[in-house]
């Protein structure tokens, strides 16, 4: 866009944009200090800048890439090419804006530094293209928004009116792009911006039919002063708006947890704690205090929330937008102190808390960056730890942990009991063993489990593997209590395990739990446990790869995988169970449609194996049904808490008569036929 005449034409056209955008941007950092910045520094220290080259890095894909909304298409989700498309031509005006005003206005002197004739047009065409395409994917989202309202676009209608004017802004900027060069064509304007097609056309359409150059140039200088207001005005709109996203959000994806999705942070240092969990702005950390700045608004975990689609109240998205309005409204107290800071979680709701699978599909489809499950379990913490306040069945299941080692209530089984006759050796006898199989207490005490750690025995006989057990001295990782908010009941059975971990000098650990297998591999480091951890899949999968075993009974069955939120999603373990799968004859691999990163929980994680559901329908019931909608035979878990679920919904769910549930280790024991005498 060429830029008008020198102002009342004795003042440069580019001093007074420079006095504007000085005026302008100032103010949006002002604004951006005062009602973000200064807030977000108000928590505790994230320590989110170590690795910085790692971080940059693993950054681009998410941002300049936009993966995750990228992600989304292949799920049906077209706004998230609509995203895709805005943000990428947000870039693309970002940058001719910064033409606009810090070269297009002293064409003069920097125009020709800027670009050659030949750039300039090819840069023209690309911009007007753009403007006309732009306007076109609004009217699209108004549609989608207002008219044909998808379920995630329902969650906050607060929010609607917002979304009106950021549409409303937008657009207008497009309209002024394109008036400036009409109304620059109709005045008679010459040079490389009026290879813009479609405004030079409709510019010398109105000049044709007779508009006045003094009409036309006043018309040229009133659209492009406006424009230029109207983008400084947009800098300053952004802190105070949900598209605030548009600075949190990079910023967020810079600071995310390089850790495994299913490792919560470090643990807190019980001796030196003033308090235990969140409840107010100085116990989140900054970056929890970042992500309700840098959430989008967009429903995407709340739809893809197993607890909230079957009808219960926790909505991630709300949760961070929760903690973000609490840091606002209590800002004057923690600021000025005027008056004490209330806690956050009535607001929120512990019902909403305790509703938490910890299954992570809220961040694996967040396009911003939030890390909801620290989040909600920083709150849950408080709740148990400070104000002993946890539903019934929680209680109970914390005390037996507590007391037995275990959060099995009511169970008569020994840890050993499963292995009657099967001569396994404990590490005690056999402190030589090369592997150490972790059972778990679920295999260990619950009897339908119990199945599953006598294949893995066999499996591992059959391979001529030197394994052995803890046997008694096995007691729970911790997990449950960890998830269910007691950190310190967590870290007190995690460092009795470590102990006596290192006091056989084990080297090398299979387990069959994902919950375990996540715990010991990715949390135990924190409090100076560090071994070789690998689940069962990735062991077996293998033991058959270099064939030591060999499964040689045909099954006529199909078996539709489900994938544990633990092993997939919080671990990036999906291929190993499917060729266990697939290397047994007569086997057929079937697929849910939500599988791999976008599985569907089975309701167990989060401690809710041994805690009621709230209200709506049961997960599990509701996974089951998926399963069923494949036609297969069985369902194949890789997971005790799993198992559990599905065995629990094969007997609830209409439909299921005749289908089954079985662990990949029973499957593929079977198929190992019956073992050599």
């Amino acid at each position: 866009m060429v830029p008008p005449d020198d102002i009342f034409g004795t003042i440069p056209t580019w001093l007074g944009v420079y006095a504007l955008a000085g005026l302008g941007f100032s103010a949006a950092a002002f604004v951006l200090y005062r009602r973000v910045v200064r807030l977000v520094l108000l928590g505790k220290d994230a320590n989110r800048f170590d690795r910085p080259v790692q971080r940059l890095i693993g950054a681009i894909p998410l941002i300049l890439g936009q993966s995750r909304v990228v992600q989304s298409v292949s799920l049906r989700d077209r706004a998230g090419l609509a995203h895709f498309f805005i943000f990428w031509g947000f870039l693309s005006f970002t940058f001719s804006y910064v033409v606009f005003i810090f070269g297009d206005s002293a064409w003069d002197q920097f125009s020709v530094t800027l670009f050659t004739d030949s750039g300039v047009r090819v840069f023209a065409v690309y911009i007007d293209a753009l403007a006309v395409v732009f306007l076109g994917v609004l009217g699209w989202a108004v549609v989608r928004r207002w008219v044909v309202t998808p379920r995630r676009l329902s969650f906050d209608l607060t929010q609607k009116w917002e979304s009106a004017i950021i549409l409303a802004l937008i657009a207008l900027l497009m309209v002024l792009t394109m008036l400036s060069e009409v109304f620059y064509v109709a005045a008679g304007g010459d040079g490389p911006t009026t290879a813009a097609p479609i405004s030079s056309a409709i510019g010398e359409a109105l000049r044709d039919s007779g508009m006045s150059e003094g009409i036309a140039k006043a018309l040229h200088e009133l659209s492009w002063w406006t424009h230029l207001a109207l983008i400084l005005g947009f800098a300053v709109y952004i802190p105070i708006s949900k598209h605030m996203h548009l600075i949190g959000a990079p910023v967020a994806f810079v600071m995310r947890d390089l850790s495994p999705m299913g490792t919560l942070s470090t643990p807190m240092d019980l001796e030196t704690a003033e308090t235990f969990g969140s409840a107010r702005v100085r116990d989140f950390t900054t970056k929890e205090l970042l992500d309700g700045y840098a959430c989008a608004v967009c429903g995407r975990c709340t739809d893809a929330c197993p607890a909230n689609v079957s009808g219960k109240l926790l909505s991630p998205m709300h949760i961070a937008q929760g903690v973000k309005d609490h840091l606002i409204e209590a800002s004057p107290v923690l600021l000025n102190g005027d008056g004490e800071e209330e806690s956050v979680i009535p607001s929120i709701g512990e019902e909403a808390l305790w509703d938490c699978l910890t299954c992570g599909a809220c961040e694996q489809v967040c396009p911003a960056g939030v890390e909801h499950i620290d989040l909600i379990l920083g709150m849950r913490r408080n709740l148990v730890m400070e104000q002993a306040s946890m539903p019934e069945s929680a209680a109970g299941a914390l005390m037996s942990l507590e007391q037995r080692g275990h959060p099995w209530r009511g169970t008569q089984y020994t840890r050993t009991d499963w292995a009657e006759g099967l001569d396994v050796p404990t590490i005690a006898d056999h402190p030589e063993a090369d592997v150490l199989f972790w059972v778990g207490c679920t295999a260990a005490l619950e009897k339908r489990s119990q199945s599953v750690a006598r294949s893995m025995v066999s499996v591992l006989k059959r391979a001529g593997v030197n394994f052995a057990i803890l046997g008694a001295e096995e007691t729970c990782t911790g997990d449950p209590a960890r998830r269910m908010g007691n950190e310190y009941l967590y870290q007190v059975m995690a460092q009795q395990n470590i102990e006596t971990l290192n006091r056989y000098n084990v080297k090398k650990i299979v387990a069959i739990c994902p919950h375990c297998f996540n715990n010991i591999k990715n949390e135990y480091p924190h409090l100076g446990g560090n071994y070789e951890v690998v689940h069962y899949t990735q062991f077996v999968s293998e033991l058959i790869d270099q064939g030591k075993i060999k499964p040689v009974v045909e099954l006529a069955t199909t078996v539709a995988y489900h994938d544990s939120c633990y092993l997939g999603r919080h671990n990036g373990i999906y291929d190993e169970p499917r060729k266990i799968i697939e290397a047994i004859p007569g086997a057929n691999l079937s697929e849910m449609e939500q599988r791999r990163e976008r599985g569907f929980c089975c309701g167990a994680g989060g401690g809710h194996l041994w805690t009621e559901e709230s209200r709506g329908r049961r997960v599990n019931h509701l996974r089951t049904e998926q399963f069923l909608e494949t036609g297969a035979d069985t369902v194949g878990v890789s997971c005790p808490y799993c198992l559990q679920m599905f065995d629990e919904g094969m007997g609830s769910v209409e439909g299921a008569d005749g289908k089954s549930v079985k662990d990949l280790l029973e499957i593929l024991d079977e198929s190992l036929g019956t073992p050599s005498s």
